[in-house]
């Protein structure tokens, strides 16, 4: 992203963010809403610790899990957007250190959609073996599955970057900022990113899309609990909603740095930052949303530890 800023930036007079209350107009929207969005994460990964009924459901288990990944998630992504605004260069390991968590934490997402899908697949569709699938072992199984999935995948894309010949560089001080984009330094490496990142999103987006269809077509059965279906399909619904938007996420760098070839920095700075908050933050933040209010278990005990309001009666076991 930054890149493209500083591509553009040469063709504009004078220094950019050179004061303290410059860098602070630009980055304080974004930070406010980042840390708004990382007290209510907490706040929901706490409430989820808090009961046994919680850590002992594996649909709780894996909400857990995907809340862990997008709270790191949001911290990393805030640390590069820092980075990128106070224009700090690091060196490429380290670049690529940031970069492979990055990568890493962006595979475990939609995978984890995926499981949580199946687990509200089975519980509509196969009920009865719902208690024998879908156990606390077969969950965390499923979870170490998916963590293992994602560190091969990360660790083959840090291997493919050896391939670039670092030797002959004068220094390893990066000319850019760190970002997805200037660590795409040969073509193997790039291809391969492309290739897995699709792969691995059209797989996500099949599984949902299946359960979603074998759930809806279950629900016309009189075997099957209705109100119990029409949840399940609603939240199948917004696993693919949030899929979406994650692999907008994605494409977030390429946009930006598209769309700065043809507009004035001070515009295009306005634009990364909606984009930056609606593309990268908000899909980080729609979990407490999707279960935080429609759960009632959950929005209870997450309602009293927002307001903190000690007459709230919370009948959770």
């Amino acid at each position: 992203m930054l890149s493209a800023l500083r591509s553009q930036s040469n063709h504009t007079s004078g220094p950019q963010y050179r004061t303290f209350l410059e860098l602070l107009l630009v980055s304080a929207p974004t930070a406010t809403v980042c840390c708004v969005f990382l007290l209510i994460n907490s706040i929901m990964i706490v409430t989820l610790r808090s009961k046994p009924v919680f850590r002992e459901s594996s649909c709780y288990i894996l909400l857990l899990n995907l809340l862990l990944v997008d709270t790191m998630q949001i911290i990393v992504t805030q640390l590069f957007y820092f980075l990128s605004v106070c224009r700090v260069r690091l060196t490429y390991p380290m670049c690529g250190f940031l970069e492979s968590i990055a990568d890493l934490l962006t595979s475990i997402s939609p995978l984890t959609l995926e499981l949580m899908s199946l687990e509200r697949y089975v519980a509509v569709c196969h009920p009865l073996r719902h208690a024998t699938i879908t156990t606390i072992r077969n969950t965390r199984m499923g979870i170490v599955m998916v963590w293992a999935f994602g560190l091969v995948d990360t660790l083959i894309e840090a291997l493919l970057l050896l391939e670039f010949p670092f030797s002959d560089l004068k220094t390893l001080l990066m000319n850019d900022a760190c970002s997805d984009l200037t660590m795409n330094l040969t073509h193997s490496s790039n291809l391969y990113k492309k290739v897995s990142t699709g792969v691995l999103f059209v797989s996500a987006a099949t599984v949902i899309m299946s359960s979603y269809v074998r759930v809806a077509l279950e629900a016309r059965s009189a075997s099957v609990e209705k109100a119990s279906a029409q949840k399940a399909r609603n939240t199948l619904l917004l696993h693919l909603i949030q899929l979406s938007l994650c692999m907008c996420g994605t494409v977030h760098d390429p946009l930006i740095t598209e769309i700065a070839k043809v507009l004035e920095r001070k515009i295009l700075m306005q634009i990364w930052n909606v984009f930056y908050v609606f593309l990268v933050l908000v899909p980080r933040f729609l979990n407490p949303l999707i279960y935080g209010l429609r759960d009632k278990t959950i929005r209870t005990l997450l309602m009293y530890r927002i307001c903190c309001r000690q007459t709230l009666k919370v009948n959770v076991n």
